[in-house]
């Protein structure tokens, strides 16, 4: 299944309820009898809790709002991937500071699931970066494919309940169809020539991809909040700020603006910066705590701030 062609499996069950489990601290109750699933990033964390349901145990390394690229975990953290029935992450270069862990954890005997495996990969839409873009999150579709994957290698362990996995994941991708209508619906309404993206970093390039935008540039060069802009590629990015006149730009929540602020001061024009969730789940109580409510709120400000 590719982004370009997206095919749902609908069912009438209801979404089982997410069993995450946040990062620094261990499973609350691990049942003995149910499959111990450990996920690197909280926005997989949610997908994989959406389809394990109760048939597994859920835990999640990475933080709420904290940076995919640059989040490290403990040495009881990294003890316990050797023991995990599956380690699910994302692959293609995002968990910089965990590839290693997973690798060591693997070669002693630890089962992986690499999501960026199972998608149709695109290259970063810049002349400074290259390389395959690990963001595929973006684009609902790529999730419906992760989505089909993890659930054909969940029912295949002998030791879970398959029927609950196919349940909870018809359940899932129904949800998924849903939210890529209201995103398509939305994004439709933004005037032809606003629909260009300015962010922190290359991380909307999937989501360029599936709804034809035109990623205009980045504060951030490359596809890692870990680099930094020089002065010419500051200059490079306002230059085509006021030549395609965009009505805002972007900065992700799990990064600070003050470089996309500094932009913005540098552009003679007015120009709003809009906060999106892009990288990181927000805690429970803050409103991107799940994968489908993120792409909302991200669909929302988007759409608003390019309508203007």
């Amino acid at each position: 299944m590719t982004a370009s062609t997206l095919t749902f499996r609908l069912a009438a069950a209801t979404t089982a309820a997410s069993a995450l489990i946040l990062a620094g601290c261990a499973p609350a109750t691990l049942s003995s009898d149910r499959p111990h699933l450990v996920v690197t990033t909280n926005i997989l964390g949610d997908v994989v809790s959406e389809v394990a349901g109760d048939a597994a145990d859920v835990t999640v390394l990475m933080r709420p709002n904290a940076d995919p690229h640059s989040f490290e975990i403990s040495a009881q953290e990294a003890a316990m991937l050797a023991d995990a029935d599956l380690l699910v992450s994302n692959g293609l270069g995002l968990e910089e500071n965990v590839e290693l862990h997973l690798a060591t954890a693997a070669s002693a005997g630890a089962m992986r699931f690499v999501a960026g495996d199972h998608i149709e990969v695109i290259e970063y839409a810049s002349d400074e970066a290259s390389g395959p873009d690990p963001h595929f999150w973006t684009d609902p579709g790529r999730i419906v494919d992760v989505v089909v994957a993890l659930e054909e290698q969940l029912t295949a362990m002998p030791e879970i309940d398959s029927a609950t996995i196919e349940q909870n994941a018809a359940a899932y991708l129904a949800e998924i169809e849903q939210l890529d209508a209201e995103m398509t619906e939305s994004f439709a309404s933004i005037p032809r020539e606003n629909r260009a993206l300015v962010t922190n970093h290359h991380v909307f390039g999937y989501l360029a991809d599936r709804f034809d935008f035109t990623t205009v540039g980045t504060v951030i060069p490359g596809g890692t909040t870990l680099a930094s802009p020089s002065a010419a590629d500051l200059d490079s990015l306002a230059t085509a700020i006021q030549t395609t006149g965009v009505p805002a730009i972007f900065a992700e929540s799990s990064q600070p603006d003050r470089l996309i602020q500094v932009l913005a001061s540098e552009v003679d024009i007015h120009i709003d910066v809009v906060e999106l969730f892009s990288e990181s789940l927000t805690g429970a109580d803050e409103e991107a705590s799940t994968y489908i409510t993120m792409m909302r709120v991200n669909t929302e400000r988007i759409t608003n701030g390019l309508s203007r």
